[in-house]
């Protein structure tokens, strides 16, 4: 029977595959390329990812105390709204939204160009391919949420092991080799870089893991409690941490990184330069898995999203049915049909960019969340507390005011979208709220 209530059928470990499967994606496979043209030194490298990951674990330390404290599902729309009250919660959580949808239309677009590289015939065929994959992992869904967890915690198993097969071939050729190789001779020179450009290296790394917050999309829904989503998570990013510092290791030993510049997927120019050319095509297999598992992960996220702004009275009243498996049947068919929307009119990518600054603002947001709730709410449970609070708030604090600030400085026209979209959004809000005869003290956040 369909109900208008998410259902708690998710054991613990799928808090993990949560986390893992969203932050493991095309990132750690090009992101070395492009922190190479600045930093091609491989002991800065490795500090890099050290400190940045060394920052996000911190910062997830944390938030985890405001994971925990938010029992329902729809992850930072949910934790925002409890942190700051509707409106802020509104607009992070539509922008959250729409940002997931351009996210599944463009993961679905660049899977099908992907899969082009090693089937030539589809690429007549892309936008057409990208549409049935896109459709194929929506309708995945209304099966029922234990089918999309499952699929889920395979697909993160996976992505797992690729890492560790990747970084396990890149050791091999170290060995092989009997040490690192030496750089082809048309191997561009890094000369000396700007502050700007070790900026966006810090930003590119500090990128690569996010998704670490994964599981709180899911929290309304776990068995075990906020506690559970909370541990779950900082089991999650530690893999993540322990996998990338790995893969980063085996590239550092194995090759150059100043060879590794020009490339548009960097671990791909990396096997072709120890095992020849044509090794890289298993890079390219490598990343049309990881979207494939990115499709799954990403609509039951997004649907979880409209479901709770819907259930809040934020949304639309279609959003909130749930089928009988579980899933949030309604908001999963209003995502697929605008994801659908996106690829047609191929608009995916200037959402994204209009909507950057206000994810620089989420995440400063929700560290502050966590000194808000300790002043207003001194007495709440607490099922997880920040640990070294309230140095470590502070610290992640100015950190993400500092990258959002970066961001902002260096994408002004996305600061200024951000600005023009919070405006908008107060006079939509104001218009839901009173459409639905919703008064400013009522509930927002009690729907599972």
């Amino acid at each position: 029977m369909a109900t208008d209530n998410l259902q708690r059928l998710l054991g613990k470990g799928f808090s993990i595959a949560a986390c893992v499967g969203l932050v493991i994606g095309l990132g750690i496979l090009r992101t070395p390329g492009e922190i190479a043209t600045t930093v091609s030194n491989p002991i800065p490298y490795m500090a890099l990812w050290i400190g940045c990951g060394a920052f996000v674990m911190i910062s997830l330390l944390v938030v985890a105390e405001l994971i925990a404290m938010t029992p329902r599902s729809g992850g930072i729309y949910a934790m925002v709204a409890h942190a700051y009250g509707p409106y802020p919660g509104f607009l992070i959580g539509w922008t959250d939204w729409i940002a997931s949808c351009a996210t599944i239309a463009l993961k679905a677009v660049v899977l099908l160009e992907y899969f082009s590289l090693l089937v030539p015939e589809m690429a007549p065929f892309q936008t057409v391919g990208a549409l049935i994959v896109t459709s194929s992992f929506a309708f995945l869904q209304l099966g029922g949420v234990r089918l999309g967890a499952g699929i889920q915690a395979v697909a993160s198993t996976g992505i797992g092991l690729i890492v560790i097969a990747l970084a396990l071939a890149l050791f091999y050729g170290f060995l092989a080799n009997g040490g690192a190789i030496d750089a082809p001779p048309n191997t561009v020179r890094v000369g000396s870089a700007g502050i700007a450009a070790y900026g966006l290296v810090v930003a590119a790394v500090v990128f690569t893991y996010d998704g670490w917050y994964a599981a709180s999309y899911f929290s309304g829904e776990v068995k075990s409690g906020g506690r559970a989503v909370a541990i779950g998570s900082l089991q999650g990013a530690l893999i993540i941490f322990a996998l990338y510092v790995l893969l980063n290791l085996a590239l550092v030993l194995s090759v150059p990184l100043a060879a590794l510049v020009g490339h548009d997927i960097a671990l791909a120019g990396a096997l072709d330069l120890l095992f020849g050319s044509g090794a890289g095509t298993v890079i390219i297999i490598a990343a049309v898995f990881i979207l494939m598992a990115h499709q799954n992960l990403q609509y039951m996220i997004a649907s979880r999203i409209l479901y709770s702004l819907s259930a809040d009275g934020l949304g639309s009243r279609r959003a909130t049915s749930v089928n009988d498996r579980g899933t949030p049947a309604g908001a999963t068919i209003l995502t697929w049909a605008t994801t659908c929307v996106l690829i047609l009119v191929g608009q995916f990518e200037f959402l994204l960019n209009l909507v950057a600054i206000l994810f620089m603002a989420m995440y400063v947001s929700l560290v502050v969340g966590v000194f808000r709730l300790r002043r207003q709410e001194p007495d709440a449970e607490r099922p997880f507390r920040a640990w070294g609070f309230p140095a470590t708030g502070v610290v992640c604090a100015l950190g993400w005011t500092a990258v959002a600030t970066f961001v902002a400085f260096t994408n002004p026209m996305s600061a200024l979208s951000g600005l023009i979209l919070t405006l908008v959004s107060a006079p939509v809000y104001m218009w839901l709220r009173r459409s639905r005869h919703l008064g400013e003290d009522a509930p927002i956040g009690t729907a599972p």
